[in-house]
């Protein structure tokens, strides 16, 4: 007679080897999906971080452009001027404000007369008769300075183009 009851099946020893093996397969996948999970979380937040950075810093550029616009008005008249020490005192001050912006990334868009107009760069404040055919759709005069942060341009350089 033998010592097992019918009905009543003791699992073997391999039947418990796959059932622990699928179990550690199961907590495997669910670690790496977790670890995954875990991994685009913190890109998600260094990247929202970076861009939050990028909008303040863009912000204040923004604010601070028409300051620099004046400036620079303030410069040319100041050059006018017969007190070179006013001049100089005044053209450190300038100097030092715009520097302290480039190194934050503020790069000027340099525009030039006599440059093609390109709609993607520049922003046409008016159209005048050109004076030759040389120079239509060219830039005929700078009204304000274009500014870029990094790669994105923040203000568009106001132009007059020649028709």
């Amino acid at each position: 007679m033998s010592n097992t009851k019918k009905g009543s099946k003791k699992p073997t020893l391999k039947d418990q080897i796959k059932t622990l093996e699928s179990s550690v397969t199961e907590e495997k996948d669910k670690f790496l999906r977790l670890f995954a999970e875990f991994e685009n979380y913190k890109k998600r937040t260094s990247k929202e971080r970076l861009d939050l950075y990028k909008t303040a810093s863009q912000e204040l550029m923004t604010a601070l452009l028409p300051v620099l616009d004046d400036l620079n008005r303030a410069s040319n008249e100041f050059s006018k001027s017969k007190e070179k020490a006013l001049v100089e005192g005044f053209s450190l001050i300038k100097n030092k404000f715009s520097d302290t912006l480039k190194t934050q990334g503020l790069i000027l868009i340099e525009v030039k007369k006599g440059d093609d107009f390109d709609a993607e760069i520049h922003e046409a404040i008016t159209q005048i008769p050109a004076e030759n055919d040389k120079m239509k759709g060219k830039i005929i005069d700078v009204i304000e300075f274009g500014y870029k942060l990094g790669d994105k341009i923040i203000r568009y350089p106001k132009v007059v183009v020649g028709n």
